[in-house]
């Protein structure tokens, strides 16, 4: 009963933290490009009551052993990077993806992060920055005198300045994909960073060696799908039931063993 009890109890942590990664993909349902996260499991190990020794009769053997399984634990998040719903704005500097790829920005620390939140402002010196202020890279400097901005699919930002008939070209933005993106490290505020588990960081021009293009005046929306997200919540809950019940009974088992006695 003391194995079921054990076993019980990291099942209710485990089904816990799942409910935990469930409410934080539902509390970013509007979040600017958030990729979902589902927790994977694995089975602990099993305890051996019997082996399938010789039962005694000549030329018998059992088949099978007789293990008893330990119970369960959270072995890591899976963040799914499927693109979410590309939503329309009409805001000149708002940028979506549509495939492959990751913008790239520079930390106040000079290193580098990477985003799908393609929100993009123009700060107080005409650098091209995130909601968060963080330097677009490569760096764009915009004048304060445009008339209009035209963001191509392939990244090249040009600008008509007043007075003029030509536009002005202001460079290319680059694109940045990882062999294993799901491996990438989140950081908060749309940003991730590159882990051992992603890889190297592999840059390219937007449309270009599998990497998604640009679509200037969309956003991506989160790719939560909040249906599927209160079901896998309905049967979390479920099994957190369950093991407690399970809890229940081993105690209830427990007491009537202990009564034996009387």
């Amino acid at each position: 009963m003391l194995r079921a009890l054990k076993t019980a109890a990291l099942g209710m942590t485990a089904q816990q933290l799942n409910v935990d990664v469930i409410a934080n993909n539902l509390a970013n349902v509007n979040t600017t490009g958030y990729k979902k996260s589902q927790v994977e499991f694995q089975d602990l190990l099993y305890e051996t009551m019997q082996s399938s020794s010789l039962d005694g009769r000549e030329g018998h053997e059992q088949p099978n052993k007789l293990q008893v399984g330990l119970g369960n634990r959270p072995i890591s998040t899976y963040r799914s990077f499927s693109t979410g719903n590309i939503s329309q704005t009409g805001n000149s500097f708002d940028l979506a993806i549509d495939g492959k790829g990751f913008l790239q920005v520079e930390m106040p620390d000079g290193t580098f992060a990477y985003t799908r939140d393609g929100a993009l402002k123009i700060n107080s010196e005409g650098y091209l920055v995130t909601n968060s202020g963080l330097k677009v890279f490569p760096e764009i400097t915009v004048p304060d005198n445009i008339n209009s901005v035209k963001i191509s699919q392939n990244g090249i930002i040009s600008v008509m300045l007043n007075g003029e008939t030509e536009p002005q070209e202001l460079g290319q933005l680059e694109l940045v994909n990882f062999m294993n993106p799901a491996g990438m490290e989140a950081k908060g505020g749309n940003l991730f960073r590159a882990s051992d588990s992603s890889g190297e960081p592999i840059y390219g021009l937007p449309g270009e060696d599998g990497l998604g293009s640009l679509m200037q005046g969309y956003l991506e929306k989160s790719n939560v799908d909040v249906a599927q997200e209160m079901i896998d919540l309905i049967i979390a809950q479920r099994a957190y039931e369950v093991n407690s019940k399970a809890i229940k009974t081993a105690d209830d088992l427990m007491q009537m063993t202990n009564n034996l006695k009387r």
